[in-house]
């Protein structure tokens, strides 16, 4: 799973709407509508706010495919 959809499964267990995801973060409710959608993604400082709210780590909320692409470009 890729973190759009990771955002929106995490969400939902949470119980919480796109709405109230967006007031605790401080964004608006059409930021985590496009997060979902994977019309655009949140700064990296905004996905471990998110992953510390869902208390999940940043490989659970991102996917574990995406952290070992990033982990790659950072030693090359």
């Amino acid at each position: 799973m890729m973190f759009n959809d990771n955002l929106n499964k995490y969400r939902k267990q949470k119980g919480l709407s796109q709405e109230e995801l967006a007031f605790r973060l401080g964004v608006s409710r059409q930021s985590v509508s496009k997060w979902e959608s994977g019309q655009s993604t949140p700064e990296l400082e905004r996905i471990i706010e998110i992953a510390d709210l869902f208390g999940i780590s940043l490989d659970e909320l991102i996917g574990h495919e995406v952290m070992i692409m990033l982990q790659l470009t950072v030693k090359n």
